[in-house]
């Protein structure tokens, strides 16, 4: 059974997610507090965190940005009455899968998590090869067995949602790929507004994957994986 904390200092509104979830199948447990949420998460790592931004305690947003240094892979979906852009730029830019903003449709949030669940699920189920891709001066070796991605020996760590678009992207080298295709593959929605929060991704791709040129920016349109499969 899949374990999802949720971390909302509004008592109705957590104890209604929480309640929510387990009619679904799932475990969840609710704190109103980070302070509560960082101790449980030391002691047993959870499937998801459902995150509040604005919290007594503490930030949301940095709360995560702390936690994803330890566990980047851990999904995360926020939950928060702050409905600017920036605000949704910035949570998928600290590591995000998803963004909810209040007030919200409990029916939603479940079909959002079950999503999730269905894109991490996917991403772990066993392939039978290593591939290897090369830019000429460098290699780049994409691991979907052990779920690891590596150039030039060195292994860089990925958030969820950054595997599931290099995965996509370089399963489709030198084909271009919209971003619209992005938010329907690797998110399972497809709206407008959503379309900088892939432009979000790829920034923070690229950054880790500094050794190298793989995903080139067709400019209006979308991206392109650029590497040679060996």
């Amino acid at each position: 059974m899949k374990e999802i904390y949720v971390v909302e200092d509004h008592d109705v509104i957590r104890s209604g997610v929480v309640q929510y979830l387990e009619l679904s199948g799932y475990s969840a447990k609710g704190f109103a507090l980070i302070q509560d949420a960082r101790k449980a998460i030391g002691e047993k790592t959870p499937d998801l965190i459902i995150q509040d931004v604005m919290v007594p305690d503490g930030d949301g947003f940095m709360f995560i940005k702390e936690i994803k240094k330890e566990y980047p892979e851990l999904p995360v979906i926020f939950l928060t009455a702050r409905v600017e852009e920036s605000d949704r730029i910035l949570g998928f830019e600290l590591g995000c899968d998803d963004y909810i903003t209040k007030p919200f449709s409990p029916k939603e949030l479940v079909l959002r998590v079950a999503a999730l669940f269905r894109r991490v699920d996917s991403s772990s189920i066993e392939k039978s090869d290593i591939v290897t891709f090369s830019d000429d001066n460098h290699e780049l070796i994409i691991d979907s067995l052990q779920h690891q991605l590596t150039i030039d020996g060195e292994e860089i760590i990925l958030t969820a949602a950054e595997w599931r678009i290099v995965s996509y992207l370089s399963a489709n080298a030198g084909v271009l790929i919209t971003r619209s295709q992005i938010l329907e593959e690797c998110f399972d929605y497809s709206f407008e507004s959503y379309e900088r929060v892939v432009d979000t991704h790829i920034k923070n791709i690229r950054a880790k994957l500094k050794s190298g040129n793989w995903i080139e920016t067709v400019r209006g349109y979308g991206y392109r994986f650029t590497g040679k499969k060996v």
